[in-house]
C-alpha cells in the first residue's frame, strides 16, 4: 500500500504510512483518504480566499464589562478604536492591545459620504455592525445609537436598542446626552442592554451647539458635565465617553467616577482613549481636530497604489502574460482553433 501525505491549513505535510493504513478499520481508512484528497484539492482559484488561521496565535481572553472595570481599578489604559466593516474589525481583533471596538456613527461621513452623523439610519448602522461583529473576537463591541432612535418615547427607544443588539450582534449601545437620558439608560440596563454614555461635545447635536466646540470651559459648564456624568453612572451606564473637554475636568471626572472614562479630546488622564479609524490611519481628508494624531499615512499609499495600477493597465504591463495569467496546452489550443475553423 502506498504512503499518503495529508496537509491541513497552517501545518506542514503529514506522512500517513501504509502500515498505519493497514492497521485501522475500513471506515478509518476512508476518513484519512478524504482528508488527504480534501487537502490536495483545497486550493481555490479565485482572487479572494478565506484566510488561513495561524495555529500558533494565542487568542486573548474576551473583554467584558467586568474586565474593563478591573482595568480602571488597575490603572491599565483602555484602548478603543472605531470599526466600520469586516476588515477594520479584523485589524482591531488581530492586536491584543485593543480592548474595545466601536461601530461609530462617524461611518456616516467616513464610509457613506454623508455630511453629518444625523443622516445615518438604524438599518444602515445595523448593516455595518453585523459586518464588524463577524470580524470581532476579543474586543468588547459597542455601537452608536443613531440620531433619532433614542430621542423618542421610552418604549420606541427600547425597541430600537433591542433591534440594534439583536440584529447588529453588538454587546452594548452608546448614546450621546446628559441627565435627560437617565430614564432611558435605567430602562435599557434593567433589561440587560449595557449602555455607554457620552458627554461633552455631542456630534449629533453640533447644529444646536453652533458647531464642534470644546465643552465645560466655564464653571457652570463644567459643573453640568460632572452632574450629568454622575447621573448617568447611577442610572447604570457601564462606561462614559468624554469628548472635547478640558483635560483638568476630564481628570477630575475620572477620579470621582466608578465607571471607566474613555477620552476623545479629553487629555491623557482618562481611563482610556478612542479615536476614529480614519483619523488613526490618515485616510480622512476632512477637518483634523486638535486631539487627533495620525499614526499612519494610508491615504498616500492608497492613492499611489491606484496610480500604479491604472498606469500598468494603460501601458499593458499588467497582467504579466507568464506570472499573472493562465495558459492552455499548445496541442489543446490547436485542436480548439481547428474546431473553430469548422464553424
Amino acid at each position: 500500500m502506498t504512503d499518503f501525505f495529508m496537509r491541513l491549513p497552517g501545518s506542514s505535510p503529514i506522512r500517513v504510512r501504509s502500515s498505519l493504513m493497514s492497521s485501522i478499520t475500513w471506515k478509518g481508512r476512508q476518513t484519512v483518504l478524504r482528508l488527504c484528497n480534501g487537502a490536495h484539492n483545497q486550493r481555490r482559484w479565485m482572487s479572494v480566499r478565506p484566510p488561513e488561521v495561524a495555529s500558533s496565535a494565542l487568542p486573548r481572553k474576551k473583554v467584558t464589562i467586568q474586565s474593563l472595570s478591573a482595568m480602571k481599578s488597575n490603572k491599565t489604559p483602555i484602548t478603543m478604536i472605531t470599526a466600520y466593516d469586516y476588515p477594520t474589525a479584523l485589524a482591531c481583533s488581530s492586536n491584543p492591545l485593543v480592548d474595545m471596538t466601536l461601530v461609530g456613527d462617524s461611518l456616516a461621513q467616513t464610509c457613506l459620504g454623508y455630511s453629518s452623523t444625523t443622516q445615518l439610519t438604524l438599518s444602515e448602522m445595523i448593516h455595518h455592525a453585523r459586518a464588524v461583529a463577524r470580524g470581532t473576537s476579543h474586543p468588547f463591541l459597542v455601537a452608536d445609537m443613531p440620531f433619532g432612535t433614542y430621542h423618542c418615547s421610552l418604549s420606541e427607544t427600547t425597541r430600537n436598542a433591542i433591534k440594534l443588539v439583536q440584529d447588529g450582534f453588538v454587546e452594548g449601545v452608546k448614546m450621546e446626552g446628559g441627565s435627560e437620558l437617565v430614564d432611558t439608560v435605567r430602562k435599557l440596563t434593567s433589561i440587560g442592554i449595557p449602555v455607554m454614555a457620552h458627554v461633552g461635545l455631542l456630534p449629533q447635536r453640533h447644529v444646536a451647539m453652533s458647531g464642534y466646540k470644546v465643552q465645560g470651559r466655564s464653571m457652570e459648564g463644567a459643573k453640568r458635565l460632572v452632574d450629568d456624568a454622575v447621573a448617568l453612572q447611577e442610572a447604570g451606564a457601564f462606561s462614559i465617553v468624554l469628548e472635547a473637554i478640558p483635560k483638568e475636568l476630564a481628570r477630575y471626572m475620572t477620579q470621582i467616577l466608578r465607571i471607566p472614562t474613555i477620552g476623545i479630546g479629553g487629555g491623557p488622564w482618562t481611563d482610556g482613549q478612542v479615536l476614529v479609524w480614519d483619523d488613526i490611519m490618515g485616510t480622512w481628508s476632512g477637518h483634523k481636530a486638535k486631539f487627533v494624531r495620525r499614526f499612519g499615512d494610508l491615504k498616500a499609499e492608497r492613492d499611489a497604489a491606484v496610480q500604479r495600477y491604472a498606469e500598468a493597465v494603460k501601458s499593458r504591463t499588467f497582467p504579466n502574460p507568464d506570472s499573472e495569467s493562465y495558459g492552455i496546452e499548445e496541442a489543446e489550443w490547436e485542436k480548439f482553433l481547428k474546431e473553430e475553423q469548422k464553424q
